[in-house]
Order: C-alpha cells, then sequence, then structure tokens
C-alpha cells in the first residue's frame, strides 16, 4: 500500500496485544486475538479541532489533543482487553465508567505524581538544615527531580510484567509503523524493521517536557504570591492544586515545544529539549517482534485507507463492524467502499 502524503498527521496508543491508530478523520484498533487472528475495528472519526476550528489554534490545541487522547485511549484499552480474551459482545464504555475510570487515575497521579513529590521537596530541605519553599529555585528543582525518579520508579517496575512488557513492544510497533509512513516507505514489516522505536511527538516526550516547563512556570509563579508560600500540610494541598490548575497552560506550552520540535529535529534546542523523552522511550517503546509489526500496520492502514476516501469523496464511508483476518492472511481492506479509516 502506497501511504498518503507524508504531511497527514497520524498518532496512536499501543493497547493490550495491539495499537490504535488515529487521524484527522478516522480510528482504528488492530488486536492479536489468542488464536492469532486480528480483529480490526475502524471507524470515522472527528475531532473537535474539526468541529470547531478555532480550537486548533496555537496554545488552544494542546490541552484538547490531550482530552481527546485520554477519551480514545480509555476506550481503546477497553476494545483491546474484550477482543484479546475473544469475548464475543462488546459493552460500550459508559460516561459513567469513563468519568470513574479517569477520576480513578487523577485522584492516584495527584498523590503519587503531585502532592509526594511536593512534600518531599519541603523534607527534603528540612533535613538539610534550610527550610525550603515554592518560592525557592531549588525547591521546584528537587520536586521536578523527585517527581522524575517517581516516574522512571514506576514505569521500570510495570515493565515486569510480562503483559506490560508486550504493550512496550506494540508501542515501539506503533512508533516504527508511523516511522515507515511519515518517511514515505512502503507500509511493509521490512520496511518498518529500518526505523528506530522512539518518536518525538510520543507522549513519553510530552511527559518529561512537562515537567521542564512546569518547573520554570512554578519558578516563576509561587514567588510572586507570597501567601501560596507558607509551609504546613494543608498549604501543602493547597499548593499542589494550584500546580493542578496551572496544568492547562503548561499543557498548552508543551504540545507547542514538542510540535515544533518534532518539525525541526536538526535544530539544536529541539534536540535539547526532546533529547530526556527519546531517552526515556527506551523504557516504554520496546523493539517488537514481526507479528506485533503486523497488528500496527493494520491499524495504520485502516486510517489510511479512511485518509483516502476523505481525500476522494465529500462524505466518509458508513462505518462497518469488526474485521477478523486469521493469521497469516494477506490483508483486506476493512470496507468495500472507498475508504478513509491517529502519538
Amino acid at each position: 500500500m502506497k501511504p498518503l502524503k507524508s504531511s497527514l498527521t497520524v498518532g496512536g496508543q499501543a493497547v493490550l496485544e495491539g495499537v490504535m491508530m488515529r487521524s484527522p478523520h478516522a480510528l482504528a484498533i488492530a488486536v492479536r486475538r489468542p488464536d492469532g487472528s486480528v480483529l480490526l475495528k475502524d471507524e470515522p472519526y472527528t475531532s473537535l479541532g474539526e468541529r470547531y476550528p478555532w480550537l486548533k489554534r496555537p496554545f488552544l490545541r494542546g490541552p484538547v489533543i490531550l482530552l481527546e487522547a485520554l477519551v480514545t485511549g480509555v476506550r481503546a484499552l477497553t476494545y483491546s482487553a474484550q477482543a484479546a480474551l475473544q469475548e464475543e459482545e462488546e459493552e460500550p464504555l459508559g460516561w459513567w465508567s469513563l468519568l470513574l475510570t479517569l477520576g480513578g487515575a487523577f485522584v492516584l497521579a495527584f498523590i503519587l505524581f503531585g502532592f509526594l513529590p511536593h512534600w518531599l521537596s519541603g523534607l527534603i530541605g528540612v533535613l538539610m538544615g534550610r527550610p525550603l519553599t515554592p518560592a525557592d529555585f531549588a525547591f521546584h528543582v528537587i520536586d521536578g527531580l523527585i517527581k522524575l525518579a517517581f516516574i522512571l520508579l514506576y514505569i521500570w517496575a510495570i515493565s515486569w510484567f510480562r503483559d506490560i512488557r508486550r504493550v512496550f513492544q506494540y508501542h515501539g510497533a506503533e512508533h516504527k509503523s508511523i516511522g515507515a509512513f511519515e518517511a514515505g516507505d512502503e507500509l511493509n514489516v521490512a520496511h518498518c524493521r529500518r526505523h528506530p522505536t522512539c518518536h518525538p511527538r510520543c507522549g513519553t516526550s510530552f511527559i518529561l517536557v512537562v515537567l521542564l516547563v512546569s518547573l520554570l512556570l512554578f519558578t516563576v509563579f509561587f514567588p510572586l504570591f507570597p501567601p501560596l508560600t507558607r509551609t504546613g500540610l494543608a498549604n501543602n494541598f493547597f499548593q499542589v492544586l494550584i500546580k493542578v490548575g496551572l496544568m492547562l497552560p503548561i499543557a498548552s506550552v508543551s504540545y507547542e515545544i514538542i510540535r515544533w520540535g518534532g518539525k525541526h529535529l536538526q535544530h539544536p534546542l529541539a534536540r535539547v529539549l526532546l533529547w530526556p523523552g527519546l531517552a526515556t522511550q527506551s523504557l516504554t517503546a520496546l523493539e517488537p517482534d514481526d507479528s506485533q509489526l503486523e497488528v500496527a500496520l493494520e491499524a495504520l492502514k485502516a486510517v489510511l485507507a479512511r485518509e483516502q476516501g476523505a481525500a476522494t469523496s465529500s462524505q466518509l464511508p458508513v462505518e462497518e463492524g469488526p474485521t477478523v483476518k486469521a493469521a497469516g492472511e494477506k490483508a483486506a481492506p476493512a470496507h468495500c467502499s472507498p475508504l478513509t479509516a491517529h502519538k
């Protein structure tokens, strides 16, 4: 299959035994089932930015894209879990279930990557004999280093689980297949093998850029408001809530940095900004095997097919049900009509 022009933005996410791909007009999930077959589900997709063009403006699009990635990611993980277990009846994830899932993840992240590092930063200052508050630059440096350590330890710990390690391999397959597409290569396993498992637009890179931007923003923000720098457990909690509120501008700036860096990889500043995230991807995006690359390519080809249809027709084709491809079977198109099928 000859890919569309590489200027088309395609991203994705590793799921359980598979890969989700998303483009401006399409979303596809390919999952390897226990019997070796590949279950492919692809459907039209319209982002909020496409519906409301003003949301695509710089510094507005970042939070919107992040929110969409969270919602589609949770739904894709749910679908892949059902498909990997070969459950025939799909029960869509309701809004209440989605809110509970995201709410639980938010609370855990707030405690582990928000409140605890913040509290420990002040405690370290006390142990050093020099109490630190958010008005001190050293406080935010320590806070950022603790968060980074927690993130790396968390990734390292979960990588010991076999299923998570396979998800990380599918993550590598996602990056390799997108790399082949962006390079204009034929979309097959042999060409995908030539590309690295890291990608500058990966969510891992985004997290590291967020840490850097937050360190700079907090260093400037907190000293401007002395009452916010008081010590005490309650004040620590309140300060972390303020940090959460500041995540909106932080996400906006971080997304623009990732987007710019992805387009200017040879620029020295882009290399410096993106290097920590690319290095961390050695933990989260592992070398896949051929069967995992095949699954990633199934999802990628599905969204490109739908995009091709969108380019030649003013109306997207009607969504069809999941397609099952037997192990070793030659890839077949997901639709009979002109096709259009997202890191």
